[in-house]
């Protein structure tokens, strides 16, 4: 089989393969993309009760500036989870967002985790992006697409 080269459907199909066996993925399921080279574009949400006390446990080294405002990746991602928490499926999501300053496209996944198997209390987010071309203009709206998978 050849190897996928986005890193968003590699980790969505590692993170498939466990749940179609009958369970929520743990943290130590997806421990390989959190410590090697696709680390760097991961992030780690720990879930909280209420949802907005959620906060990152772990951001990749590509995301790492991006941890505050909400029109940035990171934290676009983060806005996410409750929604990934309360239906306990898998999100994907496209859009624009600001990286270092700069305009991008990206494609990002949310995946729920659960060390129980029944209470979703971290959420996996893999994300791969590109700059803007010089031809493209920003999107007003940071989000503009999103899909369960």
């Amino acid at each position: 089989m050849r190897e996928e080269r986005r890193l968003v459907w590699r980790v969505l199909r590692h993170w498939r393969g466990i749940a179609n066996r009958g369970r929520v993925p743990r943290r130590d399921d997806i421990e390989p993309w959190l410590l090697g080279e696709d680390g760097r574009n991961c992030l780690l949400v720990a879930v909280q009760s209420p949802i907005e006390l959620s906060h990152f446990l772990l951001v990749g080294v590509n995301l790492a500036v991006a941890l505050c405002a909400t029109d940035t990746l990171a934290g676009v991602l983060l806005s996410h989870v409750p929604r990934v928490v309360s239906t306990r499926r898998a999100l994907m999501i496209e859009g624009s967002a600001m990286l270092r300053k700069e305009g991008i496209l990206y494609r990002g996944i949310l995946l729920p985790l659960s060390e129980d198997g029944v209470v979703i209390d971290q959420v996996l987010g893999a994300t791969n992006y590109r700059s803007l071309r010089e031809d493209e203009a920003p999107m007003r709206q940071v989000v503009f697409r999103t899909q369960w998978v």
